[in-house]
């Protein structure tokens, strides 16, 4: 699968996502490695998510995944927790922030 597939099925995954009681901002940038590699962001703020094919500097976390670990979590197949403690997601930034990827996935 190559990066600009990955990108589309994951914002086409997400969104239709209610955010809408989401209060504050948050944003998360998800590193793909392996096949497909490459960056993004999920942006969530004043009820509204963005997805973007773009590094997000100001970012409240980052996750490091292969595209596969990815679509495992986001099709409740694997949960985040699990897939972190088998190293199979690495998380940068600030961690209970990052907990909050639960709602928008």
């Amino acid at each position: 699968m190559t990066y600009q597939e990955i990108f589309e099925q994951f914002k086409n995954a997400v969104k239709d996502r209610d955010v809408s009681a989401v209060q504050g901002h948050y944003a998360f940038q998800f590193n793909i490695t392996g096949e497909g590699a490459g960056a993004f962001y999920v942006e969530v703020k004043d009820g509204q998510l963005n997805v973007e094919p773009y590094e997000y500097y100001d970012r409240d976390a980052l996750f490091i995944c292969s595209a596969d670990v990815l679509f495992k979590i986001m099709n409740k197949k694997m949960d985040p927790m699990m897939a972190f403690t088998l190293r199979k997601l690495k998380v940068e930034g600030d961690l209970g922030k990052a907990l909050k990827i639960k709602e928008f996935l």
